[in-house]
C-alpha cells in the first residue's frame, strides 16, 4: 500500500470536488493535509472530517490570485506540519461563452485563476522545497496541476479554459527542468469530465448556447468519445494523485497524466 507517511501536501480548491477527494485519501494514506480553499468556512469543514477521521489537517483561506494571500495560507500549512512536501495546483472555475461573446473581464478572471494561481502557488511552494539541510541537499517535493482532456484537445465555447489549461503543460514542464537538480518534481492530471458542480453547472449552459437537451449535452457533448459512456470520478483522479505523489524516482516527471475514460488518447 501507498504510503505518504510523514509528508506534508498543500491542495487547493480542496473544500470540495475533485480537491478534497485527493486530500481525503491522501490523509488516509498519512500525508498532513492543508486544506485551501477561497472559501475559509468550506476549508475549516474539510479539515474537520478528516481530522475526525483520525487524519491531520488544516483549514486554509485562500484567493490563489493573491500573491500575499497565498504565501501566508503555505506559510500557515509549514508553521503548523513543520514542512511542505507535496502542492497540487487544483482551484478552478469555468465560464463559458463563443469567442466574440466572451468578456474580456471573464478571459482575465479564468486565466488569474488558472495559471496565474498555478504559478503563484508553485513559486510559493518552491521556497519550502527548495530549502537545503546541513549537508546542502535540498529538501525537494511533488507539484501536481491539475489540468484536463482541455490541456490538449479544445472545446466549443471554452476558450479561456483551454488556453489557460494549455499553458499548465507549459509550466509544469519548465518546473520539471528546473527543479530536477533540487529534487522537484512536476505532473499535470488531465481529467476527463468528472461530475462535480463545475461541471452540473455547465451541463444546462452548454444546452442553451448549443440549443439541445441537458441530456444531449451529456451523452453527445461529454461522454461522446468515452469508451464506456461513464464520467471521469473524482476517485479515479484521487487515485492516480496517489500513484503520482509516491513514484519513487524521477522518471516520471514534467509529463501529462489523462485519466479520461478514452475521451482523450494520448
Amino acid at each position: 500500500m501507498a504510503s505518504l507517511d510523514g509528508k506534508v501536501a498543500l491542495i487547493t480548491g480542496a473544500a470540495s470536488g475533485i480537491g478534497k477527494a485527493i486530500a481525503e485519501l491522501y490523509a488516509k494514506h498519512g500525508a498532513a493535509v492543508g486544506i485551501a480553499d477561497i472559501n475559509q468556512q468550506a476549508a475549516d469543514a474539510a479539515a474537520a472530517e478528516i481530522n475526525a477521521a483520525g487524519g491531520k489537517a488544516i483549514g486554509v483561506a485562500m484567493d490563489v490570485t493573491d500573491e500575499a494571500a497565498v504565501h501566508a495560507g503555505t506559510d500557515k500549512v509549514v508553521a503548523a506540519f513543520g514542512r511542505l512536501d507535496i502542492l497540487i495546483s487544483n482551484a478552478g472555475v469555468q465560464i463559458i461563452n463563443p469567442i466574440e461573446q466572451f468578456a474580456f473581464a471573464d478571459w482575465k478572471k479564468m486565466l488569474a485563476i488558472h495559471l496565474d494561481g498555478g504559478f503563484l502557488t508553485t513559486k510559493a511552494a518552491l521556497q519550502h522545497m527548495y530549502q537545503v539541510d546541513g549537508s546542502g541537499k535540498a529538501q525537494g517535493g511533488i507539484v501536481i496541476y491539475m489540468g484536463s482532456v482541455h490541456s490538449h484537445e479544445a472545446s466549443k465555447l471554452k476558450s479561456a479554459y483551454v488556453t489557460a489549461k494549455h499553458g499548465l503543460l507549459g509550466l509544469a514542464r519548465t518546473l520539471a527542468k528546473e527543479g530536477a537538480d533540487r529534487n522537484v518534481r512536476s505532473h499535470v492530471i488531465c481529467p476527463g469530465f468528472v461530475r462535480t458542480p463545475l461541471v452540473e453547472k455547465q451541463i444546462p449552459e452548454q444546452a442553451r448556447e448549443l440549443g439541445i437537451s441537458e441530456a444531449d449535452v451529456i451523452k453527445n457533448v461529454m461522454l461522446k468519445d468515452t469508451v464506456d459512456g461513464v464520467f471521469t470520478t473524482v476517485e479515479d483522479i484521487a487515485q492516480t494523485a496517489l500513484f503520482l505523489a509516491t513514484f519513487p524516482s524521477a522518471a516520471l516527471t514534467g509529463q501529462s497524466f489523462v485519466v479520461s475514460h478514452g475521451w482523450y488518447m494520448q
